[in-house]
């Protein structure tokens, strides 16, 4: 018997003095997707995250405002901004912005000449974000769009079709499915779109829930699967998040 620096036992078996392993007493793998208690999140967040002081005061003050749910999570802020990087992106864009972090975290992400386009409905909430943003020194590459998503959407539509690299969607849930195809319509070819809450804290799988926002939610996942306009991935950070990347269509659908 031997027990490796991992603490998991072998044992070691003698034929012929080839020796062969055989199975752990413990196996600590999964081929499911892990649920997080409170100290294991704890810990994740301890070995992973990134977050720099003005977003994490930012985040401190939104978390004592009375819609702090609204506040994407902080490991899911990290993972845009990783996204962004991945890609190289340049130009970013946002519907729902609320007190500002996902802008701030993205905006830290992009190189200097990059640009956030910010959109959102709320005077009050967006006060919070341009304070953080200025502290931040990013002031200056937020484009903050107040009023109605759609009609700015149409008209960047008709003057920057196919200029972002990435489109971060979370705002009015009856509203996703237009605000999605805007996206296509912004994005470059191989551009990303993630749609936040689309698991809406699990009541997508409750027949009892049937709200106009769960609905709506519902109604865009179910679409989506079968979008080849889209390749697709749902990530179970946060209350769910939706990568959809831009297919070259004469490209990306040709058979194998």
């Amino acid at each position: 018997m031997v027990r490796d620096c991992s603490g998991e036992v072998w044992f070691l078996l003698d034929l012929g003095h080839d020796y062969c392993c055989a199975e752990p007493e413990i196996n600590a793998m999964s081929n499911q997707t892990l649920p997080l208690d409170d100290a294991l999140y704890d810990y994740l967040l301890s070995v992973s995250l990134r977050e720099s002081p003005v977003l994490a005061a930012l985040r401190e003050e939104t978390a004592h405002m009375e819609m702090a749910n609204m506040q994407i999570a902080p490991e899911q802020g990290q993972f845009m901004a990783f996204l962004l990087k991945a890609i190289g992106a340049k130009r970013y864009l946002e519907v729902g912005t609320f007190t500002g972090y996902s802008a701030l975290v993205c905006a830290l992400a992009l190189p200097g000449d990059g640009e956030v386009y910010a959109l959102d409905v709320s005077e009050e909430w967006t006060a919070v974000a341009r304070r953080y943003w200025e502290e931040a020194g990013v002031a200056g590459r937020i484009h903050l769009e107040l009023g109605d998503a759609a009609a700015t959407l149409a008209r960047l539509e008709a003057s920057d079709a196919g200029t972002f690299d990435f489109v971060f969607i979370d705002a009015d849930k009856t509203g996703y499915a237009g605000y999605i195809e805007s996206a296509l319509t912004l994005l470059r070819t191989g551009g990303l779109i993630a749609i936040d809450n689309v698991l809406r804290d699990g009541n997508v799988i409750d027949p009892d829930v049937s709200d106009d926002d769960t609905c709506a939610i519902r109604e865009v996942n179910e679409a989506l699967l079968s979008d080849d306009r889209v390749d697709l991935s749902m990530v179970p950070i946060g209350d769910g998040l939706t990568l959809a990347r831009k297919r070259s269509m004469a490209r990306d659908l040709q058979p194998a």
